[in-house]
C-alpha cells in the first residue's frame, strides 16, 4: 500500500457509493483498469477506495490490480479470471463433469499465457500453459457471476491423456473415457489440433477395446494416424509387455487389465 494512501475509520461517502454501485451493477470479481469503465464513472482516488474497502474487509484482493467481494469465493472464476485466455481443465474439469471421484487440492486452470502457480485466497491453482492452437474445445459453465470457460467433454479427455501428470491418474483417465459420451467430430476435430499422433493411437485403440461404437468415425481417424513408432499405452509405467501391430502399441497394461478399470465401479 502507498505511503499517501489514507485509511478511514468509517465508510466515507465515496466508500459508500463505490459499494452501491458494486450492487447496482451486480459485480463480484473486477479489475482495477475495467471498473470505472462498467460503472460510467471516474472517481477521484480510485486505489484509495479499494484499500481502504479491502481493510475494512468489504472487498478482497486476489492479486495486484484484482478484487473481488469479501464473500465472493468461486475458485473456477477466479482462476480463470487472473489470466488471459484461460479455462477450467485437466483433472478439475473431469471432477466437474463427474468422469471422476478423485478430488484434488488444485484446481487446474489451461491458459495460452505463461503464469506461476501460485495460492489465491486459500486455493491452490496450477497454471498450464498450451500453444495457441490447442486452444479449442472451450464452453462456457455457470450464470452471471459465477460464468466461467472450461473445455468440453471432449477436450477435456483429450488434454488428460496429452498430459496425463494433470489428470489424476491414469486409470481414472482409462475409466473416463470408458464412460464418456464423446462426439467422433470433436473429437477428431481436437486430435488434429493437438497433434500427438500417440495419444490419438491410445485413445483410438482404448475406444475400440471398449466397443464405443458412436466412436467408429474417430476410430477410424485414430487407425489412419498411426506410424511406424511403438508407442506404450501407458506412458507413465515401464517399456513392456504385449505388441498391438495394428495400432503401433505396446500394452504395458494388458487388455484384461484394461477392461477391469473400465468396468471398475466406485
Amino acid at each position: 500500500m502507498a505511503d499517501s494512501v489514507y485509511i478511514s475509520a468509517n465508510l466515507s461517502k465515496q466508500q459508500l457509493d463505490f459499494i452501491h454501485l458494486l450492487e447496482e451493477f451486480e459485480v463480484e470479481i473486477f479489475h482495477f483498469n475495467d471498473i470505472e469503465k462498467q460503472f460510467s464513472r471516474k472517481f477521484e482516488n480510485l486505489n484509495e477506495i479499494l484499500e481502504n474497502l479491502v481493510r475494512k474487509k468489504i472487498l478482497s484482493r486476489i492479486e495486484r490490480g484484482k478484487f473481488c467481494r469479501n464473500n465472493f469465493r468461486d475458485e473456477n472464476v477466479i482462476g480463470t479470471f487472473v489470466v488471459q485466455e484461460s479455462a477450467i481443465a485437466y483433472w478439475s474439469a473431469l471432477n466437474l463433469y463427474g468422469l471422476t471421484e478423485q478430488f484434488a487440492n488444485t484446481v487446474f486452470v489451461q491458459t495460452t499465457h505463461r503464469k506461476s502457480d501460485k495460492t489465491i485466497l486459500g486455493t491452490n491453482y496450477k497454471f498450464v500453459k498450451i500453444a495457441p492452437r490447442k486452444r479449442v474445445g472451450i464452453i462456457s459453465n455457470g450464470y452471471g457471476n459465477t460464468r466461467y470457460p472450461i473445455t468440453d467433454i471432449e477436450k477435456t479427455i483429450i488434454d488428460c491423456f496429452d498430459l496425463p501428470q494433470y489428470s489424476g491418474g491414469y486409470a481414472e483417465l482409462i475409466r473416463a473415457l470408458s464412460i464418456s459420451e464423446l462426439n467422433p467430430q470433436k473429437m477428431i476435430q481436437y486430435c488434429k489440433a493437438i497433434d500427438n499422433i500417440a495419444i490419438t493411437k491410445r485413445i483410438g485403440f482404448l475406444a475400440e477395446l471398449f466397443k464405443k461404437e458412436s466412436l467408429q468415425e474417430f476410430i477410424s481417424f485414430a487407425i489412419e494416424q498411426k506410424n511406424q513408432k511403438y508407442n506404450i499405452i501407458d506412458p507413465q509405467s515401464k517399456n513392456k509387455g504385449e505388441f498391438i501391430s495394428s495400432w503401433k502399441l505396446r500394452l504395458n497394461i494388458s487388455r484384461d487389465e484394461l477392461l477391469d478399470i473400465a468396468n471398475k465401479q466406485y
